[in-house]
């Protein structure tokens, strides 16, 4: 939809000047806006140009106009400035807030989105990283219980993710430690699609006469490898989103879709490795008009990634919000495969 260039700074002013205080904006505040270079006459026609190609909406007849879901969309394809970055104070900022958190995967990705949230003033969602065919690298296996056993496993990616056994007996000294030896000769350094249900009994008679009384065991270790592929969903920050008053129904679609952890980890793993904007108009299955979802993959090495996305209001001020979601994309690729931003392992 090609438009002069007059039109384009006028609806690149009225994206800027609505993001402010989401009043509707009139030709008054416009020709303030340029300098009065330009007449309120011209900006009133140009306006009207615009309303009729279907880039502005006018919410009442006296008032003035403000971007509509196409509009926006424009503006996101044809005038947003891309190329903007953080300045240093903000990127020292983040970096502290990064030196701060456990450098577990888990704990991270939900430590990034928090702090991501209050920086924002929006929700944040991230996930952990995905991978078709990770590991497990280490077993370990401890009595919590009279008759139950906590499996702790470490993925090839450096998380640690834990799953209970209950057991008909209480285990005796030393069972754990050969369970644990069990566990980490026949399910380490295998996908799941490795195992099979023979080896896994093969695996409980290991442990010798009557050795099938451990298959709960052995069942929760091979539980924790199945899910050691599948990216866990963090969301912090949906309070952030009564500073934006959504209509009430989109409020409740709101509400359902963070309730959907399939659906927002779909809308937040990008398809490529460019930032996202999928305005909430365009998605089918949650319509949520006057919300948007920005997502940025993160790469944290061995070919593993992530996401992490912003949910909050069409009108935000992207040329903020955006570099910084890519910072923070960035240095939690970094940290998720044990670098800072200067190339040195946390522990040192």
């Amino acid at each position: 939809m090609p438009i002069d260039d007059r039109k384009q700074r006028v609806l690149r002013a009225i994206v800027s000047l609505y993001s402010d205080d989401g009043e509707p904006v009139g030709s008054g505040l416009l020709a303030e806006h340029f300098g009065r270079a330009v007449s309120s006459a011209t900006l009133r026609n140009e306006m009207a140009a615009l309303t009729k190609l279907g880039l502005l909406e006018q919410p009442h007849t006296s008032a003035g106009r403000v971007p509509s879901a196409k509009g926006y969309r424009y503006y996101i394809d044809n005038l947003l400035d891309t190329s903007l970055k953080l300045s240093e104070s903000e990127k020292r900022a983040a970096e502290l807030a990064f030196r701060e958190m456990d450098y577990d995967p888990e704990r991270l990705a939900q430590s990034a989105a928090r702090a991501l949230a209050d920086w924002t003033g929006y929700t944040v969602v991230a996930t952990t990283p995905k991978s078709e065919d990770m590991c497990i690298a280490h077993f370990e296996v401890m009595q919590v219980g009279r008759y139950t056993a906590a499996v702790l496993a470490v993925t090839g990616a450096g998380g640690v993710r834990t799953r209970t056994a209950k057991l008909d007996f209480e285990l005796r000294p030393g069972d754990a430690e050969r369970l644990a030896q069990t566990l980490n000769e026949h399910l380490t350094f295998r996908s799941a699609a490795d195992v099979s249900q023979p080896l896994l009994h093969a695996a409980a008679e290991g442990m010798g006469a009557g050795g099938a009384v451990f298959y709960p065991v052995i069942s929760a270790a091979y539980t924790l490898l199945k899910e050691a592929g599948r990216p866990n969903v963090y969301l912090e920050g949906q309070q952030n989103v009564l500073g934006y008053s959504p209509q009430e129904e989109c409020l409740r679609t709101l509400m359902e879709f963070f309730g959907d952890e399939e659906a927002v980890k779909r809308f937040i793993s990008p398809k490529s490795e460019r930032t996202t904007v999928l305005l909430g108009d365009e998605m089918p299955e949650y319509r949520m008009p006057g919300v948007c979802i920005l997502s940025k993959r993160y790469v944290a090495g061995g070919g593993l990634t992530g996401a992490i996305g912003i949910v909050g209001p069409t009108r935000m001020r992207y040329r903020e919000v955006i570099p910084r979601l890519e910072y923070f994309a960035l240095l939690l690729g970094q940290c998720m495969s044990g670098k800072t931003e200067h190339g040195q392992r946390q522990e040192e």
